[in-house]
């Protein structure tokens, strides 16, 4: 299995802290944001590919270096937010740049966990399908503002919608992606269809339509860090952190 990792954003609403500076680097706790995710499921991949920015590319090599696992690089080409190519066409980049033909594990990598993404490894392996992780949200302004499914009692999905103004459940799906290799490889089948590719959750929605899906309840709480309040929150709770 590949992990990769989605890091080429530029948190504007972090500015001053990520102006010159990428958020996956920023520190909690006595890790970077990163560290907690790679440590996590280093057991599980054989690499890592972390996908950058041009303009920060040489913070995360310095992080890389002398890393006692396989991490490579990948720079998108990217100088500002309003170039930046989208999730959903960064993840193609690694798959194509590297020749991915594995299983991957796809996440963001500006979130903090305090459970181990390990339990929803082992649950897409056993259901042998490509799967995203959920969680309940009965906010309706939130549901607006995220991908919502809806699934049966076996996990299968049932149906995927992003940023859906009237959802038809309460189950969001946080940037946590398990797809299989045949599954990955259909990114440019779906944009030629007309998938977003700026939310990493769009390929997902997508590829829900064209083979079964499963969604694993996430069995903790996951820190999302936006902005400087949610940094700030995440600071105050990391000692609650699994790792």
């Amino acid at each position: 299995m590949k992990c990769i990792i989605l890091a080429a954003g530029y948190a504007t609403r972090l500015y001053p802290l990520t102006k010159d500076f990428p958020k996956p680097l920023l520190k909690v706790g006595e890790k970077t944001i990163l560290d907690w995710l790679v440590d996590d499921v280093a057991p599980l991949t054989d690499e890592f590919a972390v996908i950058s920015n041009h303009r920060f590319l040489s913070h995360f090599e310095a992080w890389a270096a002398g890393k006692p696992r396989k991490i490579t690089l990948v720079d998108d080409g990217t100088e500002s937010n309003e170039t930046r190519l989208g999730a959903v066409k960064d993840i193609l980049l690694a798959v194509e740049k590297l020749r991915i033909s594995d299983d991957c594990l796809v996440m963001a990598g500006d979130n903090v966990l305090d459970f181990s993404l390990c339990s929803f490894v082992s649950f897409a392996q056993e259901k042998g399908t490509s799967c995203v992780m959920c969680h309940e949200e009965n906010d309706l302004a939130k549901q607006r503002r995220t991908a919502i499914i809806t699934k049966d009692e076996n996990g299968l999905i049932t149906s995927y919608e992003e940023k859906p103004q009237a959802p038809k459940g309460n189950r969001a799906v946080p940037p946590f992606y398990y797809y299989r290799a045949d599954d990955i490889r259909r990114i440019p089948e779906a944009l030629a269809a007309g998938c977003g590719y700026d939310a990493p959750g769009s390929f997902a929605a997508w590829l829900s339509g064209q083979v079964p899906m499963h969604a694993y309840d996430m069995p903790g709480k996951r820190y999302d860090i936006g902005d400087m309040q949610s940094y700030r929150a995440v600071q105050e709770n990391y000692a609650g952190i699994r790792l």
